[in-house]
């Protein structure tokens, strides 16, 4: 069978239902996936980016066949997620951060094997795949540690690893490099990468609150917010989006909370900020559609004693379009739970 999409998501649509405790008289249920439409090559590492509720996770959950849509369909490798279950898992794999990467009680290469034995893939052919996956995540010297003797980092790395030995045709990568140090996360996205381009046929659908890291790994980025698909394309072409806004990164002295006035003036799109008690001063990230409004957010700055100690106009990224598709930046509510 000539396979066109590796995963093909049809007006696929997901309802929970909320008990008495979660909800008032007007909100009965939670529609986490509304009408998405997506479509995935093969060979095609795509980005689905979203903050915390928007349906990244159910979406994915639906795809690896641990939940059930509520309408619509999914498709993997032309599989059906729901009636060709038994045809869809051997094929697919999941490595979600932060989750348990298999038994304390068992070895690094013991938790491998084991994951590669339930889906039925004898130790003689999966052996030199196991040892080559320690060591891209730099466990080779750790292999007959137990699992619950290894720190967090390294069980994470274990974790990411695991994803790799069953050698999927379909890979589902949910913040993958979530804790990890940055010579850890840089290696792995190096790795991510490199096994697309070694594997042409095979795909991977990734989810990141790490913009720059979807903006360096991705062909091309789904946009979700409140269950709906608010835009897909290159990382290119969705930053041209806004490419009339001007986008102003300002430093000012103080740690004190934004008043939220100054997010008011004309002209001024959208403003974010960030603190840093060491250096006692606030970094603004300013997305403008009247380049003059800069000036007034200056002035409005310092206004209230606080002094400017820094301003750059940048380059539009893929946080300023999140920004301006969803009202919020993804940085924003990483502590939040996502359905």
């Amino acid at each position: 069978m000539t396979v066109t999409h590796s995963i093909e998501i049809e007006n696929l649509k997901r309802v929970f239902k909320l008990d008495r405790a979660a909800r008032n008289e007007a909100e009965k249920e939670l529609v986490a996936l509304d009408d998405v439409n997506l479509q995935v090559k093969p060979g095609e590492l795509f980005g689905l980016l979203g903050p915390n509720g928007a349906g990244k996770t159910t979406a994915i959950r639906i795809l690896c066949t641990l939940l059930m849509p509520s309408a619509g369909r999914a498709l993997i490798q032309g599989h059906d997620v729901v009636t060709e279950v038994q045809k869809v898992r051997p094929i697919i794999n999941m490595v979600s951060g932060g989750e348990t990467c298999g038994y304390g009680i068992l070895t690094a290469r013991e938790n491998l094997r084991l994951f590669t034995e339930l889906y039925g893939i004898p130790w003689r052919k999966a052996r030199s795949k196991v040892e080559d996956m320690l060591k891209v995540v730099g466990l080779d010297k750790y292999h007959g540690v137990r699992t619950n003797k290894l720190s967090t980092g390294m069980r994470q790395r274990l974790n990411f690893a695991r994803g790799f030995t069953t050698e999927p045709t379909v890979l589902f990568l949910d913040e993958p490099t979530v804790g990890l140090d940055v010579h850890s996360a840089r290696r792995i996205r190096a790795f991510i990468r490199q096994w697309v381009v070694d594997n042409p046929t095979r795909t991977i659908l990734l989810t990141t609150h790490y913009m720059a890291e979807a903006d360096e790994l991705c062909d091309r980025v789904a946009i979700i917010n409140q269950g709906r698909i608010q835009a897909c394309d290159s990382p290119t072409a969705l930053k041209k989006l806004i490419r009339k806004e001007t986008t102003l990164d300002l430093t000012i002295s103080g740690v004190e909370p934004i008043p939220e006035l100054w997010g008011a003036i004309d002209g001024v799109q959208q403003l974010t900020s960030s603190h840093s008690s060491d250096e006692q001063i606030t970094r603004i990230h300013a997305l403008l559609s009247d380049p003059e409004a800069g000036g007034r957010l200056i002035q409005m700055v310092t206004s209230d004693k606080r002094r400017l100690l820094g301003l750059e106009t940048v380059q539009p990224t893929l946080e300023d379009v999140f920004l301006k598709l969803t009202g919020r930046s993804l940085a924003d509510d990483q502590s939040k739970v996502e359905p």
